[in-house]
């Protein structure tokens, strides 16, 4: 290594020791917390997303609005007059609520100039329950998006009339924390999408897309893509959903199981996001959700693809098009993007290509095969399985004004699912099992040192058993039980040694039975219980956990801490611990 490598590594680590130094004697525990044993309103063991000390800034974005209709409800943004400076974190904090009574659970998302800054669903109410709940997202990477002032808009589209009377309410602010953040937030941010206010893009098959065509500076050095993909309309249970050969047979909806968001620039292939398989409070059976919902059913966490090897690329000056599109897509997905970019401070021009892009080529079609077997008399038994597992590297270079970086992505990513039927004249059972996987590793290289490495494993495991038994008398009960299941690891490695690493782990098994009588009407349920589980580490000593019990629609138990150090949750207010996602390595200065 030249001295003048040597001489900026040693500053490297000067900045990490100071970083830490900085940093060690500063945690705050990120508790759920304020749940009632016994309560019936909604109850999640999730962390909120934890603070450095200090007074924040707070810019309130809109105040116990009404959702009745499907009109937005636009409001200005102005960035906070007593916060100017650098922002150590900046976190989203938003309060929902519905009256009770008779409503479906409804897409809620927050925008600003175009960028979405929450997506997630509703609460279902209930006849007796009028639920309120509450979700935060860090937006400290969307620093730069929030330094001018914006018009942004909420969007919860709601009936209410003589048949759905629940009417959905809801606040939203924003926090600004005043300090240094450990983690060199992106130079700009870019939303994709026509809407300069904000909107999701409707995707009903796999030749749609959601498309922007962007001239960006041109001294990109890193670029990331932040996505959501949730299914609605006919793909809103596409993880049951069985091949249209199949669909007759097995009485479920056609277009297969497989789903995976497609990016690309300029029409070539850029990488790919898993679709997270979210339940929403109305699905399958509301009573399984009430009062706990499904794995981030009230807010997403987008999956942030790595597109640092096409910085270069993008930084020819010439119009981009980046995209997204939905592999397997079946009526419908909404979809959005965000597009979040670093620049050379020292370089005002930035140039590079692609080298290696073993990703193109490589359809995202699933092999399928199947054991039915249909009797004379129409019962029907056997599996269906799809899966498809694919590996490739992107690489390119970019010369900056620290030389030639050069940057490899590789990634395995998988998807396995088998649909068991076993039906005949008395009953209906259908049970799937699906697991969606990423294996991922980013690095950047100077010269024959890689100075940058982030691996990220995801792990997204559904188990649902639909089991319909028909009585001798016409009536006949449906008994439903869910796991799902949320796994994310991360790891840093700055000039070969390990800098960081964090776990998220979130889970929830549910069931419930619904009782119909002979003319198909509900009549009653039982059996509802729930758990859920929320863990959290970090390799410098951060820990949260939290579980919680649900029995017959009340909170049955709650508890913080058990199994980290003094049974105490301790969060370091850097940290990450609700799974939201990192541009690259958090101690790299460029």
């Amino acid at each position: 290594m030249s001295h003048k490598g040597l001489l900026r590594r040693s500053r490297l680590f000067v900045g990490l020791s100071c970083t830490l130094g900085l940093l060690s004697g500063t945690a705050m525990a990120a508790a759920a917390g304020g749940f009632t044993v016994g309560s019936t309103n909604v109850a999640v063991a999730d962390p909120s997303v934890p603070r450095p000390s200090g007074k924040p800034c707070v810019v309130e974005l809109f105040n116990d609005v009404t959702f009745t209709d499907f009109n937005s409800r636009p409001y200005a943004y102005a960035p906070p007059g007593g916060c100017q400076g650098q922002w150590a974190k900046v976190v989203l904090e938003a309060d929902f609520s519905v009256t009770a009574g008779r409503q479906f659970d409804r897409t809620a998302t927050l925008w600003l100039g175009g960028v979405n800054v929450y997506f997630g669903t509703t609460q279902e109410p209930s006849s007796a329950v009028a639920p309120s709940w509450h979700v935060e997202r860090d937006l400290t990477d969307y620093g730069s998006l929030l330094r001018s002032a914006q018009n942004g808009q909420a969007i919860i589209g709601n009936v209410v009339d003589g048949t759905y009377t629940g009417v959905i309410h809801g606040s939203a602010r924003l926090l600004f924390y005043p300090g240094r953040s450990p983690v060199k937030a992106p130079d700009a941010i870019y939303p994709l999408g026509a809407d300069p206010v904000g909107n999701t893009a409707v995707l009903n098959g796999p030749a749609d897309k959601l498309a922007k065509t962007l001239t960006l500076p041109r001294n990109i050095e890193r670029a990331y893509l932040d996505v959501f993909a949730q299914s609605q309309g006919g793909d809103e249970f596409w993880y049951t959903c069985v091949p249209d050969a199949y669909a007759k047979a097995t009485q479920e909806c056609g277009g297969g199981n497989f789903r995976e968001t497609e990016v690309s620039i300029d029409g070539q292939p850029a990488g790919v996001a898993p679709v997270y398989p979210w339940i929403y409070t109305g699905g399958i059976d509301p009573y399984l959700w009430r009062p706990t919902p499904g794995v981030q059913t009230l807010n997403f966490t987008p999956y942030r693809v790595d597109l640092t090897p096409f910085a270069g690329q993008l930084s020819d000056g010439a119009p981009q098009e980046v995209a997204v599109s939905v592999a397997g897509a079946h009526g419908y997905f909404s979809t959005t993007a965000t597009l979040l970019v670093y620049r050379d401070a020292r370089a005002k021009q930035v140039s590079g290509q692609v080298t290696n892009n073993t990703l193109a080529g490589q359809q995202p079609e699933p092999t399928i095969a199947s054991t039915l077997v249909t009797g004379s008399n129409g019962d029907v038994n056997g599996d269906i399985t799809t899966g498809l597992k694919r590996q490739f590297v992107i690489e390119g270079y970019a010369d900056t004004s620290h030389g030639r970086v050069r940057t490899k992505v590789a990634q395995t990513v998988g998807f396995a699912d088998t649909q068991s039927f076993t039906v005949h004249g008395a009953g209906y059972r259908q049970v799937s099992d699906q697991l969606t996987s990423v294996d991922s590793v980013s690095q950047s290289r100077i010269g024959p040192f890689v100075t940058n490495e982030h691996r990220e494993k995801f792990s997204y495991p559904l188990h649902v058993d639909y089991n319909q038994v028909a009585a001798t008398d016409g009536s006949n009960s449906s008994t439903t039980t869910v796991h799902q299941g949320y796994e994310k690891h991360d790891a840093y490695r700055l000039f070969g040694i390990d800098v960081y690493a964090a776990k998220v782990s979130d889970s929830i098994d549910t069931a419930d039975t619904l009782n119909f009588n002979a003319s198909g009407a509900l009549t009653s349920h039982d059996g509802q219980h729930s758990a859920q589980s929320f863990a959290f580490n970090d390799s410098l000593g951060s820990c949260y956990r939290a579980d919680l019990t649900t029995l017959s629609g009340a909170l049955a138990t709650y508890s913080e801490g058990q199994g980290c150090p003094g049974k105490s949750n301790r969060v370091f207010w850097f940290s990450r611990p609700d799974a939201s996602p990192a541009s690259g390595n958090p101690w790299s200065t460029w």
